[in-house]
């Protein structure tokens, strides 16, 4: 008899996973936990003894991922987790502020209540995720939850815009989630993201932006600047004020 996990509502019966797929969605939740950071070889021989499979499904997962853009094949250097530069986060960075920032200004002080909706429901799954330690998981959510907040300006072409940058997001977040461990569990993290619906629901505009600014989604550019190459004369410029801003904050 079929095992009961493998079979739909319907009595249709599901194929297992492939080794294959088992070892893209651990790689996956390697990357958007932290554990794999951006330009981070992936050595395929340590790759199979960590998961415990042998090479070919190893390899048919990176091709994958390659595919997706998560991962990379560089001569000489073999699979690394897709590199960012200084100055490509200072890019993706400053224009997910801009795009939250008028995202906030056109839908408040009246945000739609279906669109809010989304947004609860974003937290909610937030809160699922905290007790299972799952940070990859909580990456996904924290984006979701962030273009649910974009999505209440009801600005299509706004949102298209946000969510062409899911996978670049998710990588900064991920090293963001990985800088802030020792100062943040995965509580911790929901309950930012609470007080930010909280003051959309409750508060001016001026507070939610505010608030955005201080919400921490920044903390691994002074912890991760060092390892990331690419500096340019404008990620200097904008890290410095940054610097500056933070210790400003710490000794205010």
């Amino acid at each position: 008899m079929a095992d009961p996990a493998t079979q739909q509502a319907s009595g249709r019966i599901i194929a297992p996973p492939s080794l294959a797929s088992l070892a893209k969605e651990n790689l996956i939740d390697g990357i958007l936990s932290g554990d794999y950071l951006p330009g981070e070889r992936l050595v395929e021989e340590r790759l199979c003894q960590q998961l415990g499979i042998s090479r070919p499904p190893v390899r048919e997962a990176l091709k994958e991922l390659e595919i997706a853009g998560l991962v990379m094949q560089i001569p000489r250097r073999g699979a690394v987790v897709a590199p960012l530069t200084q100055h490509d986060v200072y890019e993706i960075v400053t224009l997910r502020n801009e795009l939250e920032r008028m995202a906030i200004g056109l839908a408040l002080p009246d945000p739609p209540a279906e669109r809010l909706h989304r947004c609860h429901r974003a937290i909610e799954a937030m809160e699922r995720i905290v007790p299972t330690g799952n940070e990859a998981a909580m990456t996904r959510a924290g984006f979701d939850f962030h273009i649910a907040v974009v999505g209440l300006a009801e600005h299509q072409r706004l949102e298209d815009a946000y969510r062409a940058m899911a996978l670049q997001l998710q990588l900064c977040m991920a090293m963001n989630n990985k800088a802030r461990r020792s100062i943040e569990d995965l509580n911790g993290n929901l309950e930012r993201h609470r007080r930010i619906l909280e003051l959309i629901e409750t508060g001016t505009r001026d507070e939610v932006l505010v608030e955005l600014d201080a919400h921490g989604h920044q903390t691994f550019l002074l912890a991760a600047v060092d390892q990331l190459e690419g500096a340019s004369e404008a990620s200097d410029k904008w890290l410095e004020k940054l610097r500056e801003r933070i210790d400003g904050q710490q000794t205010g």
